[in-house]
């Protein structure tokens, strides 16, 4: 029989905003102060770590190497414990949450830390994928034989992508601006009320998370569309941002072994994948999967998180599960909080376990659309 994966607790800095105050921070020192923070929290001899799963996108530069393994030795962490990073596009930290709490569930491992970490104003989006023109390769997918005997020269961008899926579930721009300011006001309600305290351990004088703004829809209806003819706006999308997040997750003997409480067990992890060129619509058949692996209901999800890559993307994902917008991302999304790429999936998770403990509920449901059309799904469970 498998094992319990418990997670024991979770840390996150603030987010920083494009050109903001962990903009010069270097990303193994970013992803080093959440992993001194989340041994600090839980009082763990990180001796008896075995292993830290990091996501994180485009590793050149500063984030090359196995940032995983840099962020544990920036942080003054004992040099026996290994790293490794992870790659699943937008749900890499999610993707490195799955593989720490299969490697305890698995019996191998007791004591697993899963993150993320990303510097998008050091490192832009894309930045490995322009590094590839010095080996003569203009992207990543055009150049491949295989690739073109199977999807032809169709377009592929997230941007196209979220205007296909505001032009198939018919949402109209209003509807995106509309969905971006409430998530913005969430985001800043939350950060008004303290909301967000308990996770956030602050750096480089940063304190809160720097990417909520007071907006209107007056000031989104006069952005220029990403696209000609197009309804994607620069309001409607994740901001860039910087960021990194830690989870300890841990077995039933780790808990007995070093007195430890557990917040939440995993109830669920799965991944499913959908159209590459279509892109960010994996959610919904990731999300179907999930409740049919589990036999769980939507009305049996207390708090739903759907990263919000594009608006488009959430409202197509709720509109097709019909899922109530007042249990999903209460506390903002990415168009609000910012989506530093592999960090936001343990992000997310950090936010989710601590407004699920807050509200009271039983079980909470992740997902966030990824590059190459997939999709993670994470179910926890409070105790």
């Amino acid at each position: 029989m498998p094992h319990e994966a418990y997670i024991i607790d979770a840390v996150r800095t603030p987010i920083g905003r494009k050109k903001g105050g962990l903009a010069h921070v270097h990303p193994a020192d970013l992803g080093g102060h959440v992993l001194s923070a989340l041994m600090g929290r839980t009082g763990i001899d990180p001796a008896a770590v075995e292993d830290v799963v990091f996501g994180c996108c485009d590793t050149i530069g500063p984030q090359a190497g196995d940032i995983a393994r840099s962020c544990w030795l920036a942080a003054g962490l004992p040099q026996h414990v290994p790293g490794v990073t992870i790659d699943r596009q937008c749900g890499s930290s999610q993707q490195a949450v799955h593989f720490a709490a299969q490697g305890v569930m698995s019996g191998t491992q007791d004591l697993v830390v899963a993150g993320g970490v990303q510097n998008m104003n050091a490192i832009p989006i894309s930045a490995a994928m322009l590094a590839g023109q010095t080996y003569g390769f203009d992207d990543p997918f055009r150049g491949s034989t295989g690739w073109q005997n199977r999807f032809g020269d169709q377009e592929v961008s997230q941007f196209n992508s979220a205007e296909m899926i505001a032009d198939k579930w018919n949402i109209s721009r209003e509807a995106m601006e509309a969905f971006a300011l409430e998530s913005h006001r969430r985001a800043i309600n939350a950060r008004a009320q303290g909301l967000f305290d308990n996770e956030i351990s602050p750096l480089a004088g940063v304190t809160h998370d720097e990417t909520p703004r007071e907006t209107s829809l007056e000031k989104m209806a006069s952005l220029q569309p990403l696209m000609e003819n197009g309804r994607i706006t620069a309001a409607i999308a994740s901001q860039t941002a910087d960021g990194a997040a830690a989870i300890l997750m841990a077995s039933p003997k780790a808990v007995k072994d070093h007195n430890l409480k557990p917040r939440a067990r995993i109830h669920h992890l799965s991944v499913r994948a959908d159209d590459p060129v279509w892109m960010l619509t994996a959610p919904i058949p990731a999300t179907r999967y999930a409740l049919e692996k589990t036999g769980l209901k939507i009305s049996d999800i207390d708090l739903f998180e759907c990263n919000e890559a594009f608006a488009s993307v959430a409202l197509a994902w709720m509109q097709e599960l019909e899922i109530p917008h007042d249990r999903v991302n209460v506390n903002g999304g990415a168009i609000a909080l910012g989506h530093p790429l592999g960090a936001t999936g343990a992000r997310i998770m950090t936010t989710m376990l601590n407004t699920l403990e807050r509200t009271g509920g039983r079980y909470a449901l992740q997902t966030m659309c990824e590059g190459g059309g997939q999709a993670n799904v994470t179910i926890i469970e409070r105790l």
